[in-house]
């Protein structure tokens, strides 16, 4: 959130012709966290005087930003009209590069995605990222009216900083993959869109996704683990996504845990979705059905349950060292695969924990994510919708170059 203005109350709020834009956006960012706000409750909760909150309310609803609820009758006096944000008032995409595949969504103004584009690959190229960003914005731009395509906020991007490592773990070429060091990936998307393009961590806007969308905004502080092809993290203190010096706090991958044997070993290599492209090979199955086609993960339930059982003693490790440096309340774990492999992950580590030495420690709750394998993406997709028209900033996480 900026800095507080002369003259604001201690809600936020002015009344200040110069501070009209950011008095619309604290309007915009109370309807978005509480529900079923009056007028009267705005007015209140910005500190703005009536007259001034209903003339921005108007303004907003105008612009189609803000739209009406049914009237709420059995009070004495007028009944109450509920103001929500108007789905249809924004939109924004969201890019998610991963190490296996690329998703590109167009989400709408409350955080429903409303149309997606997934391309699969074997590792990621500056090229072939081009290439899919350029089709995939053309066919979901299409796909719109032109009333729709006017209110397009930007383009946000959610990608592993430093993508080049890990190269041999990844089975590419290193010199494909050393092309990523040398290039400006917010500038080379910016040349194939016309809108503003924002850039941040992916497991960072993960977490993001999940403070927004998910269940984050039942706690004040959570560690947050997003297991994909690599596993990462993120870190909320106080309703906010602390990103750290270099927007890489969370990079819980590097971890030290110890593997089967008892040898030290990290958390990358113990818990992250690569571990069971190993088995699979190893098993002759082919591991690409893991991007491709979610519901044959139930094909696989032996070298399933065998990569469950250990991610999940090198979670519970992870999670207690974590809670050993701040004392989180909660931990919630999501990644890019089914619904019933989170389940089965999240019962597996509470059951590991049954065996680990926790005197000291205040062991925190652990929980599914809410948001699932899409939060990159749609964290991602958050980020212009934060710049442009919310206040809340401290979702949006500051910028940062990878």
């Amino acid at each position: 959130m900026p800095p507080a203005l002369a003259g604001t109350h201690a809600g936020g709020g002015a009344n200040q012709v110069r501070v009209r834009a950011y008095n619309e956006r604290l309007l915009l960012s109370l309807v978005r966290r509480t529900a079923g706000l009056s007028k009267a409750d705005i007015a209140r909760l910005s500190g703005l005087s009536a007259q001034t909150a209903s003339v921005i309310i108007r303004a907003l609803e105008k612009d189609g930003l803000l739209m009406r609820g049914e009237p709420v009758r059995g009070r004495v006096g007028k009944p109450s009209v509920p103001m929500a944000l108007n789905p249809d008032g924004a939109y924004s995409f969201g890019l998610k590069i991963g190490r296996r595949s690329a998703e590109l969504v167009l989400m709408d103004f409350v955080g429903t995605v409303r149309d997606s584009s997934i391309e699969t690959y074997k590792y990621p190229t500056p090229d072939n990222i081009r290439q899919f960003v350029r089709n995939a914005t053309s066919g979901l731009i299409a796909r719109l009216t032109p009333s729709q395509r006017g209110r397009i906020a930007g383009l946000g991007i959610a990608v592993p900083f430093e993508l080049w490592n890990w190269v041999d773990e990844m089975g590419a070429p290193e010199q494909d993959m050393a092309a990523w060091r040398d290039i400006d990936l917010a500038e080379v998307i910016g040349e194939i869109v016309p809108f503003p393009v924002f850039l941040q961590n992916d497991a960072t806007a993960a977490c993001g996704a999940e403070l927004v969308f998910g269940q984050g905004a039942n706690y004040a502080d959570f560690a947050y683990f997003f297991i994909g092809s690599f596993i990462g993290g993120g870190v909320v203190l106080n309703q906010a996504v602390y990103a750290g010096r270099t927007g890489n706090a969370g990079a819980f991958g590097s971890m030290p845990v110890v593997d089967q044997a008892g040898k030290p070993s990290q958390l990358i290599d113990q818990a992250s979705l690569f571990a069971l492209e190993e088995m699979l090979h190893g098993a002759g199955i082919d591991p690409t059905r893991l991007w491709r086609d979610p519901e044959s993960w139930r094909e696989i339930s032996l070298q399933l349950d065998q990569w469950i059982a250990q991610a999940a003693r090198s979670l519970a490790l992870a999670i207690t060292s974590v809670c050993s440096v701040i004392d989180f309340e909660t931990v919630i774990v999501d990644g890019g695969f089914p619904a019933f492999v989170r389940e089965k992950i999240v019962n597996a580590i509470r059951r590991e924990f049954n065996g680990l030495d926790l005197q000291g420690i205040a062991m925190p709750r652990v929980e599914p994510g809410a948001v699932g394998s899409g939060a990159r993406a749609i964290g991602a997709a958050s980020l212009p919708l934060f710049s442009r028209y919310l206040l809340d900033q401290n979702v949006l996480f500051k910028q940062v170059e990878p």
